[in-house]
């Protein structure tokens, strides 16, 4: 009998294994969702419903604004400079995925969109994946029900517990109705699906961190009809889930990569680079309507926690620790700020970054800012940044926002009690030197524990010379070539350019 039993019981535990299933936001920020804040009108009644469903922590954050790397934190529980992907590079080989672990275990893995923002492909053990040629361009939610539908299928005639990564492309660029849009998609343009709502420039609220000028307000709206096609999203995919007769045994998850790609938000170490809308839902375990404003919570402690959910032990190497004490409304320790960075865009120019952020402040060093070297990101196309080109002409505000965007400082201290909006830079403000002093030593302990590389810049960070010289040490690390200065074009006999 007892030989029996122990297979039988083993089969048991397994069989009760949870189901994840993690949806993600392309570019989303922080208070677009209404249930994290949004003003404008119904735009996320799926997302809304999630969290009404589960938990929402009010202080959570991506480790990195940037897709590629952002999402590799997700999945290996390491700092970007400790897994390997710093910019649009693949994961060191060595470190360990989440997806390998679950995969060992038994775990049917897939992925819907964004499969090459996790490399190299065979780190990451998919039985299914989806990317954004069979998605519609990774904007139509009728697609995303129909391949979630199917694995979720695939999943229960194997009997076989599931992590789903389901990534929507929107709101990512090209907006929805923008001149970009039209451009990029000019020859599948009828084939886009369209959001179920569509915004108008008076209904929508501009940021706080942005000035609130035409062209920056229609560029907003365009931004939010394509949130609502990804809550469209969300909620097909979630019917998918409710559909499949799943849902009872899956701990769903929502969040952003990163903050919308406008300035001061993604591709930074803003609060609106990297605070993310994390929505967890667990039926029978998680509290529905919870709200958590104590703890906060990292990119890095993604894979911690599922590890710890579905009974594994945590992989060594892992920067990030679990967060399952917080999700059960329990009180947890040492989550009380968020270490952030910035390493190179996706043009592979180097602008590294490194931030510290509590309740209350936030710090930023920025070795890389010396009067010369231009800050340029994705950011600054389309219509925003233009029209604040333009209205610095004449507007001293908007010109030192500018200013400060395409230039910064070497430090930036913001108190977001007062300047919730990170408006008013305060490193040189004498009544806020202690806090300051106090969280730059925060980040060089923390520098120095994980061995990132910008230690001796932050040590050092009142020396132009040592910051020059890190600098130079980062442009190697950037895989461009130097380009002179002065170039000089002339035609060889086959047509083509050379520089000289």
């Amino acid at each position: 009998l007892a030989c029996w039993q122990a297979p039988a019981l083993a089969a048991a535990k397994k069989k009760k294994r949870p189901n994840i299933l993690l949806i993600t936001a392309d570019d989303m920020n922080c208070d677009s969702p209404g249930c994290f804040g949004g003003q404008t009108p119904d735009i996320t009644p799926n997302i809304d419903r999630l969290a009404s469903e589960g938990i929402r922590f009010t202080h959570a954050h991506v480790t990195i604004a940037v897709c590629q790397p952002s999402r590799s934190v997700l999945m290996t529980g390491r700092y970007p400079h400790r897994n390997g992907a710093e910019g649009f590079q693949p994961i060191n080989t060595s470190v360990t995925t989440l997806q390998e672990e679950l995969h060992k275990d038994g775990y049917l893995n897939g992925i819907l969109g964004k499969v090459k923002h996790l490399a190299p492909i065979e780190k990451f053990k998919w039985d299914m994946d989806r990317d954004i040629g069979e998605l519609g361009q990774g904007r139509d939610p009728k697609l995303y029900f129909k391949f979630a539908r199917d694995f979720f299928q695939q999943a229960a005639n194997n009997d076989r517990p599931f992590f789903l990564m389901a990534n929507s492309h929107d709101p990512h660029r090209p907006y929805h109705g923008s001149l970009q849009e039209k451009n990029k998609f000019r020859k599948m343009l009828k084939d886009i699906t369209a959001p179920s709502r569509v915004y108008r420039t008076e209904d929508v609220q501009v940021p706080g961190f942005l000035p609130d000028i035409p062209d920056v307000r229609k560029e907003i709206a365009q931004y939010y009809s394509s949130v609502r096609r990804c809550d469209d999203t969300v909620g097909e995919v979630l019917r998918a889930l409710r559909e499949s007769g799943l849902a009872e045994n899956t701990l769903t998850m929502f969040l952003s990569d990163n903050g919308i790609a406008l300035p001061f938000a993604k591709t930074n170490c803003y609060l609106h680079s990297t605070r993310t809308p994390w929505i967890v839902r667990w039926p029978g375990k998680i509290k529905p309507g919870t709200v958590d404003n104590r703890h906060f919570i990292s990119g890095i402690d993604f894979m911690p926690t599922v590890l710890d959910v579905v009974g594994l032990s945590q992989t060594k190497g892992m920067d990030g620790f679990s967060f399952l004490p917080a999700l059960l409304s329990k009180r947890q320790a040492n989550r009380d700020k968020v270490f952030t960075q910035h390493h190179q865009t996706s043009a592979r120019n180097r602008y590294p970054i490194r931030c510290i952020q509590n309740q209350r402040f936030g710090y930023l060093f920025n070795p890389w800012s010396d009067n010369e070297r231009v800050f340029k990101n994705e950011s600054q196309s389309g219509l925003t940044f233009k029209a604040m080109q333009a209205a610095a002409k004449t507007n001293p505000k908007i010109a030192a926002r500018v200013k400060l965007f395409r230039y910064r400082v070497v430090e930036e201290f913001y108190d977001f009690a007062n300047d919730p909006d990170a408006l008013h830079n305060l490193s040189k403000d004498p009544k806020y030197k202690k806090e300051l002093d106090k969280m730059r030593k925060e980040l060089l302990n923390w520098m120095e524990r994980t061995n990132d590389s910008a230690f001796e810049a932050l040590k050092n960070c009142n020396s132009q010379e040592a910051l020059k010289k890190f600098m130079t040490e980062q442009d190697a690390k950037s895989g461009k070539k130097k380009i002179k200065k002065n170039r000089t074009k002339k035609r060889t006999p086959q047509n083509k350019l050379v520089t000289k």
